[in-house]
């Protein structure tokens, strides 16, 4: 009995995640009979009550506080809830990622897909090269993948897959049927992805999430640790380093962007710098947040004082104040 006691309390996490898979399909299958906008609109209003009552709420103000200390606390609590608007609106979308990317060049008004940068697309498609997309948790994340794919840019995308089992198995089916290659993180991934640049291929990572064993660089004026993995593969292969964001507009409407490469920092040896290379694509990423920061993350627990290396945290501009 004590035996089976143990058991139980080791698999009951994941039974009950096991027993959500019918309530979590017939969620999906609900935004799939609404429709994209409907479904969309109704996640966000769903997130929106929801969101303020739940402990990663807390999460998302002292993140808020944090970056903006000198902003006023109603501005924060707004940009909280826009922030619960988007996450509520990404997740109904999943149902409709298959037809979500809509564009075409030929009749650009009726689409709701803008992609800017589309010669980047086309020239680290074409120029033979491996090479490194960088992106973060904004707007519907998921899209720069699935753009990839409809414009022939053979792109393996790095995820993490849900804690949840129901919502990993639904969430993989989904990006299976729309984006390209795909590389779960954990153990034993950086080979699997390492393989893919030294193939001459294309590797996507979000990088906007904490990472223990990473680099210190600065976000919004405080140290973080970032994955250094897209600066030691930059480094090692010396190949061109692009980012990938988008941004939700209204009406449904997204703009996808590609930024050209980035000019990342060299050492004395003419090697890419790894720390540098992460604080140039970090900086980058803050600037994306800056200009829509209630389409981020901000639920994350971004900064972790206390898991940095002793040095860092005694960085003279460890905690400067970010302007807001």
């Amino acid at each position: 009995m004590l035996r089976l006691a143990l058991i139980l309390r080791r698999n009951l996490p994941r039974l009950a995640g096991l027993a959500t898979i019918p309530l979590i399909r017939a969620v999906f299958l609900l935004a799939r009979m609404l429709g994209t906008d409907r479904a969309s609109a109704a996640g966000g209003r769903l997130a929106r009550l929801v969101g303020p009552f739940l402990p990663s709420h807390r999460t998302a103000m002292a993140n808020l506080r944090a970056a903006y200390p000198k902003e006023d606390e109603r501005r924060l609590r707004a940009i909280a809830l826009e922030a619960w608007d988007n996450l509520g609106r990404t997740g109904a979308e999943y149902a409709h990622l298959d037809t979500i990317f809509d564009y075409d060049p030929e009749n650009l008004a009726t689409q709701r897909m803008e992609v800017r940068g589309l010669e980047q697309f086309f020239a680290i498609r074409d120029d033979g090269r491996p090479g490194l997309i960088f992106s973060a948790h904004l707007a519907n994340w998921e899209l720069p993948a699935i753009c990839a794919e409809k414009f022939g840019l053979e792109t393996t995308a790095v995820f993490r897959p849900p804690n949840n089992p129901a919502a990993a198995q639904l969430v993989q089916e989904v990006r299976r049927k729309t984006m390209g290659g795909l590389a779960a993180s954990g153990p034993g991934a950086v080979f699997a992805m390492q393989g893919v640049v030294e193939r001459g291929g294309h590797l996507g990572q979000l990088i906007d999430q904490h990472f223990t064993r990473g680099v210190v660089v600065q976000f919004f004026g405080r140290p973080v640790l970032a994955n250094p993995l897209l600066g030691k593969l930059a480094r090692h292969h010396d190949c061109p380093v692009h980012g990938a964001r988008v941004v939700r507009k209204e009406g449904g409407r997204f703009l996808l962007e590609l930024t050209p490469p980035l000019d990342l920092p060299r050492g004395p040896d003419g090697l890419i710098e790894v720390q540098g290379a992460m604080q140039a694509m970090t900086r980058v990423v803050e600037g994306w947040v800056r200009e829509h920061p209630g389409q981020w993350l901000w639920m994350h627990r971004r900064w972790r004082p206390h898991m940095l290396p002793t040095q860092a945290a005694e960085l003279p501009n460890a905690h400067r104040s970010p302007s807001s």
